[in-house]
């Protein structure tokens, strides 16, 4: 099954705040967290199902080169994200956004 992304304003805020943070940090390090990131879409649309469950219904898929995590539901053939979130943020998050 071929499956569609949608990025809620929420996670694209998450992503924003990550892209600046290491932007500032090294010029090039928040375009590096970009395309792990765009990876890690790859990665869930290619098999959604193969990720943990994390809270009620949605899944998480752990990135590889960063410490974070990326929040999705499952809802049809729409893959929704609805968190990229750092591994030591409060989990609780989900739990609004839901």
């Amino acid at each position: 099954m071929k499956y569609s992304l949608l990025i809620l304003p929420k996670a694209v805020n998450d992503i924003e705040e990550a892209y600046l943070w290491y932007e500032d940090k090294r010029t090039g390090l928040g375009y590096d967290f970009i395309l792990n990131l765009e990876a890690g879409f790859e990665q869930i649309k290619r098999d959604p199902y193969v990720y943990k469950k994390e809270y009620k219904e949605t899944r998480k898929l752990l990135m590889k080169r960063f410490p974070f995590k990326i929040i999705y539901l499952i809802e049809n053939s729409k893959i929704v994200i609805i968190a990229v979130l750092h591994g030591r943020r409060n989990p609780d998050i989900i739990e609004g956004r839901v």
